[in-house]
């Protein structure tokens, strides 16, 4: 990290291992960045399961076809729009799938060098058993059919560190002294030019 201006910092792992925590504490301590949020988009995302008359589930396949991958589509370009008049852009998002995908990190990577920034990944590591627990703690209708339906929705989780990213910064997020420490290291790394 440092040969790039800018930074557009994605805050990703599966739901629940704490990323909206996590980022917004980040953000909190970082100097001079923009926080997205793609859960912001979950209103505009309701409403198109209503108008199509589909049980709202965000694991469904209609949500796959028709809604996620615009979610993430509208979240990057929010950040580099963001980009223009800030040096730090911090997005939480899950990307699970994103962070697995090579060449769709590469272009992400070619676009933003492009602007004069880089690409810096922050996994939040955390069990699987402690992210259930903060599912039912957070009672939130994202989760009703994930916590109802656990063993096939943990079957398609992947909580392995993703591998072959340049910038990939781990934030452990098992407990209080994890975080504490993780914050501080990375909150260095991302201050660092």
């Amino acid at each position: 990290m440092g040969k790039f201006l800018k930074k557009l910092i994605l805050v990703t792992s599966p739901p629940a291992c704490g990323k909206t925590y996590v980022s917004m504490k980040l953000a909190e301590n970082l100097d001079h960045v923009v926080y997205l949020d793609k859960d912001t988009l979950i209103t505009l995302s309701k409403q198109i399961f209503l108008v199509a008359n589909e049980e709202y589930n965000r694991s469904s396949e209609f949500f796959e076809k028709y809604i996620r991958n615009e979610e993430y589509e509208c979240v990057l370009d929010l950040a580099f729009e963001a980009l223009r008049y800030e040096n730090l852009v911090l997005i939480n998002a899950p990307f699970t799938r994103e962070v697995r995908d090579l060449p769709y990190i590469h272009e992400l990577q070619n676009k933003l060098a492009a602007i004069n920034a880089e690409l810096v990944v922050v996994w939040v590591k955390t069990d699987p058993a402690t992210c259930k627990q903060r599912m039912i703690d957070r009672n939130s209708d994202r989760d009703t059919w994930k916590i109802e339906h656990w063993d096939e929705y943990i079957a398609k989780c992947n909580f392995t560190i993703p591998e072959g990213i340049d910038n990939l910064l781990i934030f452990n997020n098992n407990s209080k002294e994890e975080f504490d420490e993780s914050m501080k290291r990375i909150v260095k790394d991302l201050q660092n030019q």
